[in-house]
């Protein structure tokens, strides 16, 4: 035991040290997947062919549009992705720097026909090598460097170079940041239960793992079946209570429901054996109970978001088992049921990877979010990597400091045992969309499910795609109301209403699959899904409403309940401020 313990401590030190180099990626996944392409590539001649013939023609339609724009106007020889943003100022369209646009389109679409459709590669491993390589070709974007990149160019002369100066201030803050374990600059702006999280409540229950928030009525009277909010425990509660203006829970509260919301506690080393059976039932059960011994006789609206969504739908599924009722309806917020295509994120989840992280784990008892963070950063990196090397770094600006990105530098941690056991049998081995996921012992089935469901995904989600999401309909064969909202991961979701909602640019679309009803692809689902303007919020507080029994008088916060609380603390709690 004491060799094997040496062991992991001497892996898990060399793994630490490679951390910051590869963005928390397995080497060993990397060279598995470049292994793969360049041996079948190496006995492919057709594929080498094509790619020396690809090659010759790119260069022949480069330099014919390098002399044909020379004298005027001519059709461009490569367009970039629509999501690419990098090119669309007036400027890069001028020479020289439309030359170097070309060349590098051009270069990043023969790499992407190259890494891909060799015979014998598996596809994860295609996949794999054609995003590293993206990765790589972007650090040499002509948008990167001051003297290709127009509009650098154009303010760097205009300035002085006094941008270049604040430019290397910047990156020596970060980079000293970085170094020291800080967080992100002048999040001390944005305190939960000071400058976020400010919405009136009490916590009424806790346990090792959770505090349970009790929010406090805004209205007369109240609809009696209460709402239980699920967060991620990847993240901390509050981003669904940030200021008032966004806050998720203060819109529900105003609109006459009684809300709870779960704050997980931020686990340390000693809580390395929590499993996914601990969250199940120290987390949502715990405090379904709590809310039974607060609302008897009433059913509950559950609602989950991401991981929370998982192991909401999990609990759901266990009750339905069971033949426990408690529930009204679940609501999944960016949720994924069915781990098969997981899109972006499942090039970072294969066994190679898996046991990377393992060995990290071991060492230290968890998975720190700093550690993750790196990875959901290559995901979208012209977002965030390479658009801040731009803005803060060559044009020497600031990018202002809102409530949603200090939330997001509060990261939190992900205990040892429960992020394996997830890894593995969610997204690995897919077990809970092909009914091997087990609770208590007995496999729980998503078909045993019996209520109402809404679902929200987001258009440009890198975490939770919103055709992974939309899989619920093949899992279950409940009333399905699913919506499509414009924005990602985080930002769809807090997405509140606006009084002019036509110039926000938010939009969503919208449609009910009846109960045993036929199954409707994505992309049908597209052309025949309503679309509206503005927010979702709205729509799912009229679904709620519609599937709760009439408002009752609204009843203040109760101090009188049976459980072990000796005093109750106000919102946002303790657990919200754990680092």
């Amino acid at each position: 035991m004491e060799n094997q313990t040496r062991t992991q401590l001497a892996d898990a030190l060399i793994h630490e040290t490679m951390l910051p180099i590869t963005h928390g990626i397995a080497s060993a996944s990397l060279v598995g997947a470049y292994l793969d392409w360049a041996s079948h590539l190496a006995v492919s001649p057709g594929k080498q062919r094509d790619m020396l013939e690809s090659a010759a023609r790119k260069w022949v339609q480069w330099v014919m549009y390098v002399s044909n724009s020379a004298m005027g106007n001519c059709a461009p020889c490569a367009q970039p992705q629509p999501q690419d943003k990098r090119f669309r100022g007036a400027a890069w369209g001028k020479i020289p720097f439309n030359w170097s646009v070309q060349a590098f389109l051009s270069m990043e679409q023969w790499w992407s026909d190259a890494m891909t459709d060799v015979p014998g590669v598996s596809l994860h491993h295609q996949n794999v090598a054609e995003f590293v390589t993206r990765q790589w070709l972007d650090v040499w974007s002509p948008s990167n460097f001051v003297s290709s990149n127009p509009e650098v160019l154009r303010y760097t002369l205009a300035s002085g170079g006094d941008n270049l100066v604040r430019g290397a201030s910047n990156w020596q803050r970060d980079t000293m940041d970085l170094l020291s374990h800080r967080k992100l600059r002048d999040t001390e702006t944005f305190l939960p239960g000071k400058d976020v999280a400010l919405t009136s409540g009490k916590v009424i229950y806790r346990n090792h793992l959770i505090e349970l928030i009790q929010y406090a009525p805004t209205t007369k009277t109240t609809f009696p079946e209460p709402v239980l909010i699920v967060p991620a425990w990847i993240m901390k509660y509050y981003i669904l209570d940030l200021s008032p203006h966004n806050s998720l829970v203060k819109y529900l509260v105003d609109h006459g429901h009684t809300v709870f919301m779960i704050s997980w506690n931020n686990p340390t080393k000693d809580d390395r054996d929590l499993a996914i059976s601990d969250y199940l039932d120290m987390g949502i059960m715990s405090a379904l109970r709590m809310i039974k011994e607060v609302t008897p006789e009433k059913q509950i609206h559950a609602v989950g978001y991401c991981l929370g969504g998982t192991l909401l739908a999990i609990a759901a599924a266990t009750l339905a088992r069971d033949g426990d009722r408690i529930l009204a309806s679940m609501t999944l917020l960016a949720s994924q049921l069915d781990f098969k295509e997981p899109g972006q994120l499942g090039l970072f989840i294969d066994e190679s990877q898996i046991a990377y992280l393992e060995s990290i784990m071991a060492a230290q008892g968890y998975l720190d979010g700093r550690q993750m963070a790196g990875a959901f950063a290559l995901i979208n990196s012209k977002d965030l990597v390479w658009s801040k090397l731009v803005h803060e770094y060559l044009m020497g600006g600031q990018t202002p400091l809102t409530d949603l990105r200090a939330w997001n530098a509060d990261a939190t941690r992900m205990p040892y045992r429960m992020h394996s056991e997830y890894l593995r049998k969610l997204y690995l081995n897919n077990d809970l969309a092909e009914g091997r996921f087990a609770v208590n012992g007995k496999p729980i089935a998503l078909q045993d499910l019996r209520l109402p469901i809404f679902v929200v995904g987001t258009e440009s989600d890198h975490v939770s795609p919103w055709k992974s999401v939309f899989k619920v309909h093949l899992l279950t064969d409940c009333e399905t109301t699913y919506v499509l909202t414009t924005g990602g991961h985080n930002v769809g979701i807090v997405n509140p209403p606006v009084e002019s909602a036509k110039h926000t640019g938010h939009s969503y679309k919208i449609m009910t699959r009846a109960p045993e009803g036929r199954y409707i692809d994505p992309e049908a689902w597209l052309l025949q899904a309503d679309q509206q303007e503005g927010s979702w919020w709205p729509a799912w507080q009229a679904w709620l409403a519609c599937r709760s029994s009439k408002a009752v008088a609204a009843l203040p916060i109760s101090e009188k309940l049976s459980s072990k609380m000796t005093e109750f603390e106000d919102a946002p709690g303790r657990y919200v401020g754990i680092v």
